[in-house]
């Protein structure tokens, strides 16, 4: 079951969408123009229906079978926010708004499945619903759970649901995917020492935030180094540190703050434990005080085995099992497609989009040589799991 021939006759169809967005980037919720732009082809393409205004702005399109006989339902994610990054890449499609750009590759995956969605309904072969989700604010502004919390899963009663990302340094024309854990929870912390502040001149009268956050940021170290098993995974990055203005002067507070990056549930709450222990043990062993502000943010992207294993099943078909690593190893970046398989059954997997720039690089380009492989996984994945 190779590439679809009739995606690959429109495959410069879909690369021109994906080019138009690439030109009109929007960041987070602020994506009325995408949106409108996606709803107005999944209308054109006649859909059965065609919603806008879910999670603020997301669209989700309803594409039914031939047959309903199963009453299976499956829903397919893509994402249509950029990035606050300056493009340098110097290409004739290049943003034409200063400081966006679609660094991480949400324009290939909207187009991709909006040529699947199109695909689809020309051809219906197959039996039960496929359910096509357009996500706003995947960057940082949790656009999936508030699908979620908008009744994305009942009001279109969805029973299993995929996503995909583009992953530069994949080869084009293959595929990467395991059975668990494929991206981080990405949590944040703030941590405010207060002590007592004075002239630099004389610092034992002082009570100095300054030391003091540095011993917090060097202990942060041993929640990797020494409290966790070094066959889990855990990432401590302190990313920030801020206090007082002047030169002669220990101000009375600090603030550090940065991120932590688990695949586990349980690793996740050990580590926030651990930051609060830290950092209020060695405030109190300088005679400070820490206050610790911990938000948790995107949850771990965990893949269900079984979903997972059928993702794995489609793409071989497409590219050949040669050309599907069904245990990639995950990455420490957070994905918010989270909410989802935490909602639903599903996975998610990576495509490749060959020797580019990194993601979140003002150099990086969505490959349109993917898109026939994108395109047809989507279609394939719905004519295979519910076969006419």
């Amino acid at each position: 079951m190779p590439i679809v021939n009739r995606l690959a006759d429109f495959a410069d169809d879909i690369a021109a969408w994906r080019q138009e967005m690439h030109r009109h980037p929007e960041i987070l919720y602020d994506v009325h123009w995408t949106a409108a732009l996606v709803a107005e082809k999944l209308k054109s393409f006649g859909l059965d229906e065609v919603t806008t205004g879910i999670g603020k702005t997301g669209v989700v399109g309803v594409i039914r079978g031939r047959k309903s006989g199963s009453g299976r339902v499956i829903g397919l994610r893509a994402d249509m926010d950029a990035l606050r990054i300056s493009e340098e890449t110097g290409k004739p499609y290049a943003s034409t708004i200063p400081g966006r750009m679609h660094a991480c590759g949400h324009d290939g995956h909207t187009a991709m499945l909006l040529g699947a969605a199109r695909y689809l309904a020309e051809t219906r072969n197959f039996d039960g619903t496929a359910v096509v989700i357009f996500q706003p604010a995947e960057e940082g502004g949790g656009g999936g759970k508030a699908m979620i919390e908008d009744g994305l899963m009942e009001r279109w009663k969805i029973q299993e649901v995929y996503g995909m990302h583009n992953m530069p340094g994949i080869p084009l024309g293959a595929f990467g995917i395991n059975p668990g854990s494929m991206l981080a929870s990405t949590d944040e912390f703030t941590i405010t020492i207060s002590g007592r502040g004075g002239h630099a001149a004389k610092p034992h009268e002082t009570i100095d935030p300054i030391a003091t956050a540095a011993a917090i940021v060097q202990s942060l170290q041993t929640i990797v180094s020494r409290n966790v098993d070094p066959i889990d995974s855990v990432v401590v990055s302190t990313t920030r540190f801020h206090a007082g203005d002047a030169h002669n002067i220990i101000a009375p507070t600090a603030e550090i703050g940065g991120t932590v990056r688990t695949l586990r549930a349980e690793t996740r709450d050990f580590a926030e434990a651990r930051i609060r222990a830290i950092a209020t043990s060695v405030a109190a062993a300088y005679g400070a005080t820490a206050d610790v502000d911990y938000d948790r943010n995107y949850p771990v992207t965990r893949n269900h085995a079984d979903q997972a294993d059928f993702a794995a099943r489609v793409a071989s078909e497409i590219v050949g099992e040669s050309h599907v690593d069904r245990g990639t190893p995950p990455i420490m970046a957070g994905e918010d497609f989270s909410y989802m398989l935490e909602a639903r059954p599903g996975a998610f997997i990576f495509i490749g989009n060959g020797d580019s720039a990194g993601l979140h690089n003002p150099h990086y380009d969505f490959a349109d040589a993917a898109i026939p492989f994108g395109a047809s996984y989507w279609a394939r994945l719905v004519e295979t799991a519910m076969p006419a």
